[in-house]
């Protein structure tokens, strides 16, 4: 009796290879590739060979496909951490918006020629300002008190060609313009004002008492001048040389870092 070879198959996936007599299929023992081998004895096929190379296509198609998977979530971005602005600078150049601005001298301030307005080195409070005093060329006498900063609690002055802008008692930022500068001839004067706002800080006697004969420049003169530098106001012609009088204590003797 000859045999063939045949294919047991369940549900259309194949289950085992068998050698069948010719005439009705034989059952396949349950115990065969259990479980899948239970199946095939219950629901045994003889298939030719066309059919086996069909199943086994089909077979090996169905092997090669995955159940879809549901694709992991994205990582989260990572939080930017960005490095906070710098703060706005405590003081800004007084002198930024006078036209044809020419440093002269540095005497007990610092001597300009040039117009347009003149503001505030920093956060302040008004303590003086006329149009019209007596003790100095061109009438003007601006003063104000710093309020933050290195030199804080200082007061400075502005003088000569000068008209004032604001009233004392007024409290400003270096945004607020103080005073209008013109081209008068004597030009601009601005330095360390004593404490009181009277007059130059040069003056006192604790600074070597010297006025306006000299000799200059001033020890008070040149630190408020290297002041205006550092804020980007042109260096006077005489910075640098020797300076008389004294710097009282309480002033900043380096403005780097502004």
């Amino acid at each position: 009796m000859s045999s063939l070879t045949a294919l047991v198959v369940s549900g259309g996936a194949v289950a085992i290879a068998l050698n069948l007599s010719q005439g009705a299929p034989a059952p396949l023992p349950a115990s065969h590739a259990e479980p899948l081998g239970q199946v095939a004895a219950q629901a045994g096929t003889a298939v030719d060979g066309t059919t086996v190379r069909q199943l086994l296509t089909k077979a090996a198609a169905a092997a090669g496909q995955s159940p879809a998977r549901t694709p992991a979530p994205a990582p989260s971005p990572r939080p930017v951490h960005s490095a906070p602005p710098p703060p706005p600078p405590v003081y800004l150049n007084p002198l930024r918006a006078i036209a044809g601005l020419i440093p002269q001298r540095i005497d007990m301030g610092a001597d300009f020629a040039g117009s347009g307005p003149v503001y505030p080195i920093g956060d302040a409070v008004i303590t003086s300002a006329t149009g019209s005093s007596a003790g100095w060329p061109g009438g003007g006498w601006i003063t104000y008190q710093l309020t933050d900063g290195p030199a804080a609690g200082l007061m400075v002055y502005v003088a000569e060609d000068v008209q004032p802008t604001v009233q004392a008692g007024e409290h400003v930022t270096p945004a607020t313009e103080i005073a209008e500068m013109s081209n008068g001839g004597d030009g601009i004067e601005t330095g360390w004002a004593m404490p009181d706002a009277s007059s130059a800080e040069s003056q006192l006697g604790v600074a070597g008492g010297i006025s306006g004969g000299g000799p200059f420049p001033t020890m008070v003169g040149v630190n408020f001048d290297q002041l205006l530098v550092a804020l980007g106001v042109p260096a006077a012609p005489n910075l640098g040389q020797y300076a008389y009088g004294a710097l009282p204590s309480g002033y900043p003797t380096s403005w780097r870092g502004l």
